[in-house]
């Protein structure tokens, strides 16, 4: 009989079990968006999960769900909206997970500008980024007061968002986000204020999910990094202010007022069942989309998210 001890001696000696490598890449540099999935690494919850989870932060943030398509990333991040896009595209992609689970875009203006409200914009011009579903978004808002696109001046200003706003260069911008330009306009002095599309028209939407490739992804692995996410967000729920620390002690240029504030506005905005779907979200923008014009007919829900806990 093996005593005890020599028991012990040999599990000691016994490898640990391997863990399963799996890519995850995100949609911009590291911020607080992605807080579950750093704490998810930092509280040892991967491990737990039988995985080792490689981030990758993109050059172009175009970049991501392009990856994941080709099989070049086992999981991205990328943004409910843009995912309508993609699959009336033809690309092999699905919702398997929410991230941010409420919009995170906003109409930009002046706290003390000469917008005091959407109707104020007829005439004016209005800075975007990106084209496509942030016009969309804007004209479903300009039409609950009657203004037509034609009616004000856009202006693209690539990334410069609030640059552009502050500067003067354009009354209001589309495509801020209300946990970072808000917060940095606060900071520089010229505060701002939003005026936010599900409150104006536009279906409510999942801002940040995560998305695979159908056909070639791993689903259990998939269950196993949401499992570890969703943990992670119930710890930075239950503890934000230790989850922050934790979490702007992974990078120097995280430890600043903006992404402490950025932090506090982003925690309740988490999805705290990440795997759920809500199928009516995603028939609701679809159908919006169409209407649009962005989309040419509807595709089924199941086309575009699964739940992969029902299935």
């Amino acid at each position: 009989m093996i005593s005890r001890l020599a028991a012990l001696a040999l599990l000691a000696a016994t490898p640990a079990a391997a863990q399963d490598q799996m890519t995850v890449v995100l949609d911009w540099f590291v911020n607080p968006d992605h807080g579950p999935i750093v704490i998810a690494e930092e509280k040892g919850f991967f491990a737990e999960a039988g995985l080792e989870v490689a981030v990758i932060a993109p050059a172009d943030p175009s970049d991501p769900p392009k990856m994941a398509a080709a099989g070049r990333a086992d999981i991205a991040i990328s943004y409910q909206p843009q995912l309508h896009l993609q699959v009336a595209e033809g690309m092999p992609l699905v919702r398997v997970g929410t991230l941010v689970a409420t919009p995170l875009n906003c109409l930009l203006v002046l706290q003390d500008g000469p917008v005091d409200s959407i109707a104020d914009l007829r005439g004016r011009k209005v800075g975007f980024s990106v084209a496509g579903v942030q016009e969309a978004l804007l004209a479903e808002m300009l039409g609950q007061v009657d203004i037509a696109m034609g009616d004000i001046e856009l202006v693209n200003v690539n990334w410069s968002l609030s640059p552009a706003l502050m500067s003067g260069q354009v009354d209001a911008v589309i495509g801020a986000f209300r946990n970072f330009e808000l917060n940095q306009m606060d900071i520089e002095g010229v505060p701002g204020r939003c005026f936010y599309p599900e409150e104006t028209g536009v279906p409510t939407y999942d801002e940040l999910i995560y998305v695979a490739n159908p056909e070639t992804m791993d689903k259990d692995m998939v269950r196993r990094f949401l499992a570890a996410t969703e943990k992670a967000t119930q710890f930075i729920v239950n503890h934000p202010d230790e989850s922050w620390e934790i979490f702007s002690a992974t990078a120097v240029e995280l430890q600043d007022e903006l992404n402490a504030r950025a932090w506090v506005d982003t925690v309740p905005r988490f999805a705290l069942r990440p795997e759920a779907l809500d199928e009516g979200r995603y028939a609701r923008f679809e159908a919006f989309l169409n209407e649009a014009g962005l989309v040419d007919g509807l595709r089924a829900v199941s086309d575009l998210a699964v739940d992969l806990g029902q299935q």
